[in-house]
């Protein structure tokens, strides 16, 4: 059986490129819906990709699975991981819990998230990221869910002091198409998304993707429905002993590249936090050093 670290996603794009053209059509088909694409019956999976039920055999083996009733048991795994709510997650998680203390047990599942999805990150796909977060010809628009709406902010905050150009797309839904309305085709869209994915967030990806905005996406090992509207997706390993997800690996992956982006600007970043500063000084906002005398 395939790794457990992998998802069904990752296998089809992994070997796509050496499918048949009828198991292209049907990866194609798959991943268009996926995971609800492969529950159906295998002849409904067949019918929808408008091939044989041989070639569905085929192709799941292929992935490295015994059979179609295999493939589809990890697809099942996958949607029960992806919606479980809080109270499911806890629940599950808590009659197997180690009796070691919880600090002890986090930092050994924030240890293995940073293992895993290090081991799994392109460098090449993060430059690229950084270099497209960079360019000052693009406006930059970031947006995320209910509980990933902080560290977009976050970002959002930093990338102010490096760069023009930067927009906090409100979290109230009803005002997204007036901030569609203003992006250019090249923009760039950040977007935080991860399982219990918000429908909203989807439909706000594809519209800006129509409108020619280049999505940059945080999600996590098991993939938003927005990875198919992405050009750079940042897949992230989130697993804790709780009922919530971890934020950790996201949140280092959002700095490395903020320090990446600012870096590779230094001189014109340099440039905007004097003037920052220099607002600073002429606000309260910050305590200030008096010489005793």
């Amino acid at each position: 059986m395939p790794s457990a670290n992998k998802t069904v996603s990752d296998m089809i794009t992994a070997r796509y490129d050496s499918m048949t053209r009828a198991e292209k059509q049907l990866a194609n088909s798959l991943l268009d819906n996926y995971p609800v694409s492969g529950l159906g019956s295998i002849t409904t999976v067949a019918e929808a990709a408008k091939v044989s039920t041989p070639t569905v055999v085929r192709m799941v083996q292929k992935l490295g699975f015994k059979g179609f009733t295999e493939f589809q048991g990890r697809l099942h795994n996958e949607l029960e991981e992806t919606i479980s709510n809080p109270i499911t997650k806890h629940e599950r998680m808590a009659p197997n819990a180690p009796g070691a203390h919880i600090l002890n047990r986090f930092a050994d599942a924030v240890m293995n998230n940073m293992r895993q999805s290090l081991g799994s990150l392109d460098p090449a796909e993060f430059d690229a990221a950084a270099k497209l977060i960079g360019d000052r010809k693009r406006a930059i628009y970031l947006a995320g869910g209910r509980i990933t709406g902080a560290i977009a902010e976050y970002f959002f905050t930093h990338l102010q002091v490096i760069r023009p150009g930067i927009t906090r797309i409100s979290t109230n839904s009803a005002s997204w198409p007036h901030y569609v309305l203003n992006m250019s085709r090249g923009d760039v869209l950040i977007l935080f998304d991860i399982r219990r994915y918000e429908s909203q967030l989807e439909v706000l990806a594809r519209v800006a993707a129509e409108q020619g905005a280049e999505i940059v996406l945080f999600t996590d090992s098991w993939g938003s429905p927005i990875t198919k509207h992405a050009r750079h997706t940042f897949r992230l390993d989130i697993e804790a002993p709780s009922a919530w997800d971890s934020s950790v690996v996201t949140l280092f992956v959002v700095e490395a590249l903020i320090e990446s982006i600012q870096a590779s600007h230094w001189e014109k970043t340099r440039e905007r936090m004097s003037m920052l500063e220099g607002l600073f000084e002429a606000t309260p906002l910050f305590r200030k050093a008096h010489n005793k005398e």
